[in-house]
């Protein structure tokens, strides 16, 4: 297998939403659930247990030191989580339904909004990543202090791995969901792009005032999946 690499300066994140969501993103932002300005409206696509279990779940930042008398801990709830990839298994359940999900939702129905890492950051704002997923108990966390190491420090193999089912591939599934957290609201003009299933999910956008250039028709970020 090559290993692959990245820039920290050409690394996106990306954080799917439901396309209802839209109008008030491009007004308000992305916008944190307990924010002055969130949606009133909001329509959730993700699973319900996990959004609560991350409102409480405490976690040790130590970059990597495991013995660092200077780590700390934060909530994970506090921040907006961004994925560095697509095609998460995250999406899988939302299209799918069932459990935790109040109903699966149409790839149609799902969008994606791309971020830049270094954009994000220039602003000064509260962050860290996660070398996986957020939840998980072998998922180390990482500060500013560690953003040049950002590249090296994310599995981007397992990011874009298109297979991580079964019990042998436990440790992949983790990897590909590594996090970028972001404290407060994102300003709308910190999205770079838009991605979406096909192309009336595209006209959609457009009507909603997004301009055609800046959104692309990703069929392969989806699943198919039959209901």
């Amino acid at each position: 297998m090559t290993l692959l690499f990245m820039k920290l300066n050409e690394i996106k994140v990306y954080r799917m939403t439901h396309i209802e969501n839209i109008p008030h993103i491009l007004e308000h932002g992305i916008t944190h659930k307990d924010s002055k300005n969130c949606n009133p409206n909001f329509k959730n696509i993700g699973d319900l247990s996990l959004i609560g279990n991350r409102g409480e779940k405490i976690v040790v930042v130590d970059n990597g030191d495991y013995g660092n008398s200077n780590s700390y801990n934060i909530t994970l709830g506090d921040f907006i989580p961004f994925y560095f990839g697509v095609r998460m298994p995250m999406l899988y359940v939302a299209q799918l339904g069932g459990n935790f999900v109040e109903r699966a939702t149409s790839p149609e129905d799902i969008v994606y909004m791309a971020c830049l890492v270094k954009e994000i950051i220039k602003e000064d704002r509260l962050y860290y990543f996660a070398d996986g997923h957020a939840t998980d108990k072998f998922t180390t966390f990482y500060d500013r202090s560690r953003i040049k190491d950002l590249p090296t420090l994310v599995d981007w193999n397992a990011v874009r791995a298109k297979y991580w089912g079964g019990d042998g591939n436990l440790n992949v599934k983790r990897q590909k969901q590594a996090e970028f957290l972001v404290l407060n609201d994102i300003k709308s003009s910190c999205i770079r792009a838009f991605a979406c299933y096909n192309e009336k999910a595209q006209k959609r956008l457009i009507e909603m005032g997004i301009l055609k250039e800046r959104i692309s028709i990703i069929p392969k970020a989806y699943y198919e999946i039959e209901l």
